[in-house]
């Protein structure tokens, strides 16, 4: 199960003009490649949720500026770009009482549509997901984005 999870970043910035800038200046600089991100916002404060190519890295350089920083188990999923495929995968982990408890995608040149998910059961999203012939990334996958 292991190879079918995403090590996701998230931090936690405040909501302020240029912090975006700084966080993305630093990982230019340390030659990290921002594959997906998504910003929840919550008054003065908001949370920053991104895959990487380096997760590990990544970690570290936000750290070392001072970020707080966590890394967090998600799914990464492959869906044809096309109507009623995000309600497919919702379908069927919700058959099985497996929430969603956030999601962001994006489309790729590949007409392919690329869907990060954490869930309140992972291996159970991982066991369902795969018997339903649903394509799990692995992070290799990502990196290749």
């Amino acid at each position: 199960m292991e190879d079918k999870l995403i090590k996701q970043i998230s931090l936690f910035a405040e909501n302020k003009p240029g912090r975006l800038a700084n966080i993305s200046s630093k990982f230019k600089d340390a030659g990290i490649n921002i594959r997906a991100f998504t910003i929840a916002e919550a008054g003065d404060f908001g949370i920053i949720r991104m895959v990487v190519d380096d997760p590990g890295k990544a970690h570290h350089v936000l750290h070392e500026a001072g970020f707080t920083v966590s890394e967090t188990d998600v799914l990464g999923i492959e869906m044809e770009d096309v109507p009623g495929q995000l309600a497919k995968i919702a379908d069927v982990l919700g058959e099985k009482n497996i929430n969603i408890d956030y999601a962001y995608a994006f489309v790729t040149k590949t007409e392919k549509a690329l869907l990060i998910i954490r869930v309140d059961d992972t291996r159970g999203a991982v066991d369902t997901l795969s018997d339903t012939g649903i394509k799990l990334l692995q992070m290799c996958d990502v990196q290749n984005i």
